[in-house]
């Protein structure tokens, strides 16, 4: 008797442990990014009068690490489809440890600048690869609730970040900040490296298509256009609109242009079809870019108001705003939840009405307002940006081929860091011309987020059905993790 035919292999699903260290490194990866530049707010004062430095130099460590980290999230994120996202991760992570550590010892502010820029090299390293590899390990059905986890932990490492970062300063001095850094890099890194990766069984195809070459006139191009978008935003506050802006501005458009035509007749793009010509993904791209300029402009012009207006003290401010921290960690589950129950589009809607109501409660304060409808416009703007974020990150995510993967969480990196330079530069602006008025500023931002809303009519409705070549079943393999 002959024996029974073994059924066809199947591609094995990653071990439960290895899917708790993947979502491990993705969060503590995310949240060391978003803790170092909350607490690095604080810690500047002191870090300038210790090193004797000017106004200008100390703005640079923070602006030289974001045009660094805009200009190669893309790029960074296409490494990681090529190389593998556990890989570019590790790099990345203990990378941005290292030059946490030199910072916290180099002498003078030039070298702090250096590798705070060297800082951002390593975090464009590091941040696409913490989508890429929720990717690759989870199914795309069941990728919102680790993007809702990582979120809440973002939302408490922006709620903790000052005032962790004062207790540091206050006790330890402003290097304490940095070396806050060096122990969870290191361990997420020798973690990242010495776990294997599930290999998928059967035969191993070999790399896609979309892998073959890397498009380096392509991701120059992209970050040429971002830099100078970047640093013409950052500027304009502090020049207005100039001879030396506007040509920032010329400089964007054409090499975003250029990008863009290479993109289209490139044999290996940077940004492969699939997403570039994604209605869906460029819908959740621009509403992450809205919604995130109506976010943290507002915060700017609140913060504002409420030192220079009500009187209060950097750690009041703080307990006013504290609503929106705590709406974000709470409501990142509760996103998820909503998105499997009514679909990222009408979810995606809610959210950023939530968010311009917010914006226009605040929008009504004046030098009478008490701490009550402070904080109920802080708690709507943290609960409708969370879950905006949530749902349009799980759209970016899971409509992107799993080969493409970390060039989608390049762009939604990209995204989120475009958006608050946008919204602070048109809001720093506003309240110059209107000499420190909060509702003309922020009633333009209520422009962003309600087109954040019209975006969020294109995105899937209910039943989200992943397309063919954009999030299939089949392209959650883990093997691309560890390659």
């Amino acid at each position: 008797m002959t024996a029974p035919a073994e059924p066809a292999a199947r591609p094995a699903p990653p071990r439960a442990a290895h899917r708790r260290i993947t979502l491990a490194s993705s969060v503590v990866g995310a949240v060391i990014v978003a803790l170092d530049g909350t607490v690095l707010t604080v810690a500047q004062p002191t870090l300038q009068g210790d090193l004797g430095a000017s106004l200008t130099q100390v703005q640079w460590t923070s602006t030289g690490y974001l045009i660094a980290v805009a200009g190669l999230l893309v790029f960074a994120g296409r490494l990681g489809d090529r190389y593998g996202h556990r890989r570019i991760f590790a790099l990345g992570i203990l990378g941005f440890g290292a030059a946490s550590a030199g910072i916290a010892l180099v002498p003078g502010i030039t070298w702090v600048i250096t590798l705070r820029v060297a800082q951002g090299v390593f975090g464009a390293l590091l941040q696409p690869a913490t989508l890429g590899m929720l990717r690759a390990a989870y199914p795309p059905d069941r990728l919102g609730t680790p993007i809702a986890l990582r979120a809440s932990a973002i939302g408490i490492a922006a709620a903790a970040g000052p005032l962790l970062g004062g207790t540091l300063v206050d006790h330890f001095g402003w290097r304490s900040v940095f070396l806050l850094n060096v122990p969870p890099a290191l361990a997420m890194g020798v973690a990242a490296l010495a776990v294997r990766s599930p290999a998928a069984a059967g035969p191993r195809s070999g790399r896609p298509a979309a892998a073959d070459r890397l498009d380096v006139p392509g991701a120059c191009l992209l970050t040429v256009a971002l830099v100078a978008l970047v640093h013409t935003l950052v500027a304009v506050p502090g020049t207005g609109w100039t001879a030396r802006t506007a040509a920032g501005l010329a400089v964007t458009l054409a090499a975003g242009t250029a990008f863009v035509r290479r993109q289209r007749r490139a044999a290996s793009p940077l940004v492969p079809s699939g997403i570039l010509g994604s209605a869906t993904i460029g819908a959740a791209l621009g509403i992450l870019v809205a919604v995130s300029a109506a976010m943290l402009g507002t915060l700017f012009v609140a913060s504002y108001f409420l030192q220079r207006t009500l009187g209060l003290d950097p750690q009041e401010t703080g307990l006013r705003a504290l609503p929106a921290g705590v709406t974000m960690v709470l409501g990142a589950p509760l996103a998820a939840v909503l998105m499997r129950r009514f679909g990222p589009r009408r979810t995606a809607v809610a959210g950023t009405l939530v968010l311009t109501l917010g914006v226009l409660l605040l929008a009504r304060l004046g030098p009478a307002s008490t701490a009550v409808p402070v904080s109920c416009g802080f708690l709507l703007l943290g609960a409708g940006f969370v879950t905006v974020m949530v749902t349009t990150t799980a759209v970016v995510v899971r409509h992107a081929p799993a080969a493409s993967a970390g060039v989608a969480g390049g762009l939604q990196q990209t995204a989120m860091n475009i958006g608050p330079v946008l919204g602070i530069a048109v809001a720093a602006t506003l309240m110059s011309l209107t000499r420190g008025a909060i509702g003309p500023p922020l009633a333009v931002l209520t422009v962003f987020s309600a087109t954040g809303t019209l975006l969020a009519l294109g995105l899937p409705g209910h039943k989200d059905t992943v397309r063919p070549g954009g999030g299939r079943r089949a392209d959650a393999s883990p093997a691309r993790l560890g390659r």
